[in-house]
């Protein structure tokens, strides 16, 4: 391996539950890295492993080449920085900041300076001197951010940060959190359960569910290329169909038959052979929506639908479909001004159709991970606000 912060064959049991289970990553030096997954996948587990809190039941954690696994918090050249902040109360901005170079016994010259610097960093400068109570949520956060960094560790480790702000905030906290790592040039390794953070952040993501990592790619390999139905579920929406492999066509596609639907044209990126079960996404923005017909073309799905449901989003509209029993999401992004058109409404009569390159076949199926994907708010025939039925 050639990572800079390093889980080698790492796992950690809390009593019944298996918590991680025998993870091998690395994270480049000065990477912005992104554990994602739900509620209990094991990353901050991982997160808690690389900060020293946890001990690995098994394996190594590795750090610039160095075995840190028994090492405790203070010795690693790591620092952290929890959803809750866990800022001095009765400090000021100044003297929160300076408090690990203080821990340290720094000369005083140097504190003033390195936290002038540090309120440079995160343009609070003209807030020193306010006490923890007296500043926003994002505030204290860039404060946080201040204080961890200050030590110039070689690691950041950010678990949640974001969590409890508000949606705006947490937007405008995201492009400062990046121009930060920008400007500081180390490595980040942030663990969250929002694919819309990971995916603006990150340099690349670890997807974990159940204690072990499902993959590990760019935001874009993540998003159009998932390895199995739980990455593809679990970042944005997508469709699932379910079929067998049947005629080869022009050795690079391949036609999948699902019950139900006309032969659907497929990418067999995979080189899958007739005859064999297979799963294919196809993400909701791939799949276009129009009453009429559209033309015929070699490289492109068609097939007739009805809108069962159809939901305003200002930006787009998402629109459930149902294709011979087979129900299908479809998002139509607004380029023109909405209101100059008719809009598709429930029961609508459609078409619908996708390039064939755009379906992605999956390497694991679980019918479970097929729950993930939203459904609407309502069901067919009542009505709720945004919703385009009539």
């Amino acid at each position: 391996m050639d990572g800079f912060l390093e889980f080698q064959n790492v796992s950690k049991r809390f009593g019944s539950v298996q918590a991680v289970e025998n993870v091998t990553l690395e994270i480049k030096k000065g990477e912005f890295f992104s554990l994602l997954g739900p509620s209990g996948c094991g990353k901050t587990t991982m997160l808690r492993l690389a900060a020293g809190f946890e001990h690995p039941d098994t394996g190594r954690v590795v750090l610039d080449g160095e075995d840190i696994t028994g090492l405790p918090p203070n010795k690693r050249k790591v620092n952290t920085i929890f959803q809750s902040y866990a800022l001095f109360p009765h400090m000021t901005v100044r003297e929160n900041i300076a408090f690990g170079l203080r821990i340290a016994k720094k000369p005083e010259k140097e504190i003033k300076a390195e936290v002038e610097a540090m309120l440079g960093l995160i343009r609070m400068k003209d807030q020193a001197q306010k006490k923890p109570d007296l500043l926003s949520g994002g505030q204290k956060q860039r404060v946080a951010v201040a204080r961890a960094l200050i030590n110039k560790p070689s690691v950041l480790l950010l678990d949640e940060p974001l969590a409890a702000l508000d949606l705006k905030l947490r937007q405008r906290m995201l492009i400062e959190l990046d121009m930060i790592h920008d400007e500081v040039g180390i490595t980040f390794l942030y663990v969250t359960h929002d694919q819309g953070e990971a995916m603006s952040l990150s340099d690349r993501i670890a997807v974990m569910d159940s204690g072990r990592i499902e993959q590990v790619g760019t935001p874009a390999e993540i998003y159009e290329t998932p390895r199995t139905s739980f990455v593809a579920a679990f970042i944005g929406d997508t469709n699932f169909f379910e079929g067998e492999v049947g005629a080869v066509v022009d050795a690079e596609y391949c036609r999948l038959r699902v019950e139900g639907l006309p032969d659907i044209l497929c990418f067999n990126d995979k080189q899958i052979q007739p005859g064999n079960s297979v799963s294919l996404s196809i993400r909701p923005e791939k799949v276009h929506i129009s009453r009429d017909k559209p033309e015929e073309s070699a490289d492109r799905n068609i097939m007739p639908a009805v809108v069962e449901d159809a939901i305003y989003l200002g930006s787009n509209t998402k629109y459930w479909v149902r294709a011979n029993g087979h129900r299908i999401q479809v998002m139509r992004q607004h380029f023109r001004f909405f209101l100059d058109e008719k809009p598709i409404r429930w029961n609508d009569p459609v078409w619908i159709w996708w390039h064939a390159d755009d379906g992605f076949m999956l390497d694991r199926f679980r019918k479970a991970d097929a729950g993930l994907v939203a459904l609407p708010p309502q069901k067919v025939g009542e009505s709720d606000e945004g919703s385009m039925k009539g």
